[in-house]
């Protein structure tokens, strides 16, 4: 079977289609800045540079949990809560981990079948593979594309584990944690980096004969939260509980992002913020681009797989070899 290729599209059908929200323009143009062929870069980019103006304006939110809170059911149920009140929504996700686990949010958007036909949200499948500085140069870009067509709400969504849930934390307004309860020790295991991100924690599956255990896991780690450096010195984390599965609490939610945004845009620390997250997003991309510069060079893999034998091997120093790989570099 002869397959039909698609049409290019101009930077300007591009722009018009993602400024109409006209969602096939808009997936292209996502797929667009996905890309790794240079020549799809630089027309992203030029995209990008257009749509900028209509860029800045909207929540992001990013959403981290324990294995087996409910985040899908939770970002669906909050998802429709926030286009119930007028809202225009898009989820995406930060997944580093797809190469080993085969993890997606393409998965999640099956579950979540009442937000995904809803007319007023838009759920993008996250990047299939590729490394963490990757993963989160697309999903910024592609919030970008979706805030200028115009979606006011962008929740972003941790995949993988461990780093990511940082790296989602530097790119949005809000980061919210959720949590479980009736697993034992609320508090053991907890990795206290979560709490000193969190802007937010919310005990999720608050219902039924687990609605108690609920509240007490909320009152623990309130109490905890008292010996952890808050993340803005502007907000006091609060903790709540919610269920996804009878849509309780996401209105609070809701509430104490709107006054976390006001609190911080009074005394100038939103505004602060986005610019860091900026500066902070160009070195993170000039990082990647030299690391990719590096790999490429004639000769550089096998002077690298020869290095990384011998640290292995403790037939040199890491500092050695890592002189050597620059030395290298620098010819």
């Amino acid at each position: 079977m002869t397959k039909i290729r698609r049409r290019s599209l101009s930077v300007d059908e591009y722009v018009g289609g993602v400024r109409a929200r006209d969602r096939a323009i808009l997936a292209r143009a996502i797929t667009l800045i996905e890309s790794t062929s240079p020549d799809h870069a630089e027309l992203g980019q030029a995209v990008l540079s257009r749509l900028l103006p209509r860029t800045g304006g909207a929540f992001r939110i990013g959403i981290s949990g324990v294995p087996g809170v409910g985040k899908s059911s939770f970002i669906e149920a909050f998802g429709t809560h926030l286009t119930g009140l007028g809202h225009q929504v898009a989820v995406l996700a930060v997944d580093p981990s797809s190469t080993v686990s085969g993890g997606s949010i393409l998965g999640d958007k099956t579950r979540m079948q009442k937000l995904s036909v809803d007319p007023n949200a838009y759920i993008r499948p996250s990047p299939s593979a590729g490394s963490l500085g990757g993963v989160a140069r697309r999903t910024r870009e592609a919030s970008l594309l979706c805030e200028a067509a115009g979606f006011d709400v962008i929740l972003i969504e941790t995949v993988g584990v461990g780093q990511s849930e940082t790296t989602v934390a530097q790119m949005v307004d809000f980061f919210l944690v959720l949590m479980l309860a009736g697993a034992g020790d609320e508090l053991q295991g907890i990795k206290k980096g979560i709490l000193e991100i969190a802007d937010m924690i919310a005990i999720n599956k608050a219902d039924g004969p687990n609605l108690e255990r609920a509240r007490r896991a909320a009152r623990e780690y309130q109490a905890a939260l008292q010996y952890v450096r808050p993340a803005s010195p502007s907000w006091r984390t609060p903790v709540s509980t919610c269920s996804a599965l009878e849509g309780t609490g996401l209105d609070y939610i809701w509430e104490q992002i709107r006054q976390h945004r006001e609190a911080l845009e009074s005394s100038g620390e939103f505004e602060e913020k986005r610019r860091a997250q900026r500066l902070r997003w160009m070195w993170s991309m000039v990082d990647e681009g030299l690391m990719a510069a590096l790999r490429s060079r004639p000769g550089m893999p096998e002077t690298i797989a020869r290095l990384e034998a011998q640290v292995l091997e403790a037939q040199t120093t890491p500092a050695l070899a890592a002189a050597e790989i620059l030395r290298h570099f620098g010819e």
